[in-house]
């Protein structure tokens, strides 16, 4: 950017705002500045707009002293901003280019994705108001009759004065109280308002006392004696809680001690610290490995270089990654630039965060969703301001608004994890590298299983390729096996859910004082119920979904939608009792374990045992503390965590994951053993993985065993190459979906005939409209088109075309969703 484009606008080009509002639309909208807010409005500036009926909050994203001929031409009269909350710009002018072009890549809202780079609550909550007019109250009986709905709500309004729409809906009823504000309104007898109701997230203050150094002639009690003397022993500065506790004293001496000048009372920010009660480890001294030293070189530099540039290292898991991240975030401090660490798992941010803490002190920030709202503002503030030069976080934290970023570091790059799979759609990982470009910034990818697409750029040149072959120490990887469950099942005449190896396997581990991690990648106790008599299966009524069974609850739930049903005790088609509970989850191999090893401290990881803040984190310190001997969970237990003493890792079933409709399924199953059998024999004892499977033969698990991945890659990429599937095409998926059936057929197939229109050279292919695998969900049917492309502009610039195209033709576009790059096609 040249220097005039930099500059401010003065007060007099700041005529008119193009707001982005966070709207599931692709466009933004523009408004009057009203003259007393042109000092005070910038770009990047968080505005309240009114929006039809609603008060809305949106960004400001270019601002001019004329509109622009196609917006002017329209002939529309613009409203005016309602609001500027704040006197300076919450969004820096980088984030705003980089949401702008994820907005565009990702076909996705530019207010969407503006509002999810803000911390949550920032914006408070509005409602609306409505009160009577001077006209209302001079002429009531222009209201109707007497006892007429209209009249009774303006009765009220004349009576209470200024009242919440909401109360009136809740007082009157819902549709009575609409249509009779409505009525008052039109007839100018009400008005209404738009108010802030909740308060919009700040900083917190402490009520704090501090000695002013000033004597007094008056007569000083024994009570005020000790408040000076507390006062003296903190540094002349206290909380003014812990003083009255300290001092043993009520609040009447400190008042009467502020009244002689003695001490000052006042409100103190106090920053909220997700780590404030966090036991930090004191920072190891260790000593790089040869070939983490050869790495680490080649990062530094390029970090030298200021030049922006893509690293893919393939480490095995164990091999000293999060090492050489830490130097590389030290080199890049040593520069004056700031560095950004994303992690895939609320679950890794404890373990990677108290390590950076233990490293650079307080320069360290944490952004993540467990976070409070007031802990996750006072640490994107930090950031903002440059009081921390380093932030770790999960998706979102790639639009933390750093100042010259110069490293960042995705690990675990291969997660789905980083892939926001609802509005707005984007992956972090890819983000992340256009920051990096944007920046001038190192990028490092790291995985001990890269994404195929990943390794491919390696491949083909686009990234660098860094490799730690072997782990610290020269620990040996843990020894994989796969155990045939159709060998057991012949021996044993049923289906075992812990087969015989295994519980041998626990049993000797256990005995020799280490611990193992068992994983089921499947929530609930029962993945379905099913009728003996009749076959049905119970599904949800808005899901086209089977119900879990959650016996802890006594529940049927959805995994997709939440809808939970009591367990019933007949079929609810044929009223017959026999029930049959199938297919196990973690809840009921959790119950199994402790049913078959009684003296084990067990303890399970799933979405459904760590829902309450800090849970996780307490269960994985007790376990690295030893106080647990077994963890059992879903893939949450596959990521990241070093625990020396565990040196077995079961694998209870893995055929679900390869028996899903999508062509990525061999490659996260492949992923997923290969990561958590990573978790064994990280210490000085050797690790063991046992992998249950009906089908050995699957390549994905041959593979698993070997710890092969290049083996992997080879077999996995000639299949995508055959199919013409990533990294050899760029792929979209685009969702129809309606309440009526009907509706979603004719919007997808108005959207169809859109794609030879705007692709007449036919360089793309469209696949469909066809029911999606899952081909209902939350009460809405789903239709999906598969959009193929050799390049991703032509990609993109097609289904532009053909959104335009069909909106035109009449494809109602509220009810469809495109997904650039795909993970799944579920």
């Amino acid at each position: 950017m040249d220097s005039a484009a930099a500059q401010k606008p003065s007060s007099k080009d700041k005529r008119f705002a193009e707001v982005a509002l966070p709207l599931p639309v692709r466009h933004t909208f523009h408004y009057e500045v009203p003259e007393q807010m042109r000092e005070t409005v910038e770009k990047g500036s968080r505005v309240l707009v009114p929006f039809g009926k609603r008060r809305l909050t949106g960004y400001v994203v270019s601002l001019s002293d004329e509109l622009e001929p196609e917006v002017a031409d329209k002939g529309f009269r613009l409203r005016k901003l309602s609001e500027v909350p704040e006197e300076d710009p919450l969004i820096t002018d980088e984030i705003l280019r980089l949401t702008e072009w994820t907005a565009e890549y990702y076909a996705g809202s530019w207010g969407e994705l503006l509002k999810a780079s803000l911390p949550a609550g920032i914006s408070g909550s509005f409602a609306a108001f409505v009160s009577a007019t001077n006209e209302g109250r001079l002429h009531p009986e222009k209201s109707g009759k007497i006892d007429s709905i209209d009249s009774v709500v303006l009765a009220h309004l004349i009576r209470e004065g200024e009242t919440a729409v909401s109360d009136l809906k809740d007082k009157y009823g819902s549709r009575k109280a609409a249509r009779a504000v409505s009525k008052l309104i039109e007839k100018g007898l009400a008005e209404k308002t738009h108010k802030r109701t909740g308060p919009a997230m700040g900083p917190k203050t402490v009520r704090t006392v501090r000695l002013t150094g000033a004597g007094t002639e008056e007569e000083i009690s024994a009570a005020q004696e000790k408040v000076i003397e507390v006062l003296r022993q903190a540094d002349g500065e206290l909380a003014l809680k812990k003083l009255l506790t300290s001092a043993k004293v009520s609040a009447s001496p400190v008042n009467t001690l502020e009244k002689h000048g003695v001490v000052e009372v006042f409100d103190k920010e106090h920053k909220r610290d997700p780590l404030a009660y966090a036991k930090i480890p004191p920072a190891p001294d260790l000593v790089l490995t040869d070939a983490q030293t050869s790495v680490l070189g080649k990062i530094s530099e390029a970090l030298g270089e200021s030049e922006y540039k893509t690293f893919l290292l393939h480490g095995v898991t164990g091999s000293g990654k999060t090492e050489v991240y830490i130097r590389a975030v030290k080199k890049a401090l040593s520069m004056n630039r700031s560095a950004l660490m994303l992690v895939p798992e609320i679950a890794l941010t404890p373990v990677f965060s108290r390590r950076l803490r233990s490293v650079f002190g307080g320069e360290v920030a944490i952004l993540h969703s467990s976070l409070s709202k007031g802990e996750r503002y006072d640490e994107w503030r930090r950031i903002k301001e440059g009081e921390a030069r380093v932030a770790i976080g999960t998706r979102s934290a790639v639009f933390a608004p750093l100042k010259d970023i110069g490293l960042i570091v995705v690990d675990e790059e291969h997660d789905s994890s980083y892939r926001q799979h609802e509005m707005p759609f984007y992956h972090a990982r890819d983000v992340a590298l256009v920051r990096a470009k944007s920046a001038g910034a190192v990028a490092v990818l790291g995985s001990a299983t890269p994404a195929l697409e990943s390794f491919y750029n390696a491949r083909q040149g686009k990234y660098e390729y860094l490799s730690l072959p072997g782990r610290i120490a020269d620990r040996p990887l843990a020894k994989a096996e796969i155990v045939d469950l159709r060998e057991a099942f012949a021996e044993e005449g049923e289906d075992p859910v812990i087969s015989p190896a295994l519980k041998e396997a626990i049993a000797e581990t256990h005995a020799k004082g280490e611990q193992s991690i068992i994983l089921l990648n499947r929530r609930g106790y029962s993945q379905f119920v099913l009728c003996r008599s009749c076959g049905e299966t119970i599904k949800c009524k808005n899901c086209d979904i089977s119900l879990t069974y959650h016996k802890g609850i006594d529940r049927l739930v959805c995994h997709y939608c939440n809808y939970r049903l009591r367990t019933p005790t007949s079929c609810p088609k044929c009223e017959s009792r026999f029930l049959y509970f199938l297919k196990e989850g973690t809840e009921q191999l959790e119950k199994l374990l402790r049913t078959e090893f009684p003296t084990l401290k067990i303890a399970r990881v799933d979405r459904d045992t760590t829902r309450k803040r800090k849970q996780l984190e307490r269960i994985l310190h007790d376990f690295s503390e030893g106080k647990i001997d077994m963890l059992t969970g879903t893939q949450m237990l596959a990521k990241g965590h070093d625990f020396p003493n565990v040196t077995l890792v079961g694998v209870v079933s893995v055929d679900t994951g390869l028996a899903l409709p999508d062509f990525r399924s061999a490659e996260r199953t492949f992923q997923l053993l290969t990561q958590v059998a990573g978790r064994a024999g990280r210490g000085d004892r050797p690790g063991r993985v046992l992998i249950q499977t009906f089908y050995p033969e699957h390549y994905a698990l041959v593979y698993a065993k070997e710890q092969s991945y290049e083996a992997f890659y080879e077999h996995e990429l000639k299949y995508r190459q055959r199919l013409a599937y990533p990294p050899f095409t760029a792929m979209a998926s685009i969702l129809v979906r309606h309440a009526d059936i009907r509706k979603a057929a004719e919007n997808a197939g108005i959207l169809r005939k859109a794609f030879p229109k705007a692709d007449p050279e036919r360089f793309c292919s469209a696949l469909g409209p066809a029911p999606a695998a899952l081909g209902r969900l939350k009460g809405e049917f789903r239709l999906q088109l598969i959009v193929r492309c050799p390049t991703r502009s032509r990609l993109r610039d097609t289904i532009n075309r053909a959104i335009e195209i069909a909106e035109k033709d009449g494809c109602d576009m509220r009810h469809v969703t495109v997904e650039i790059d795909p993970v799944n096609l579920l």
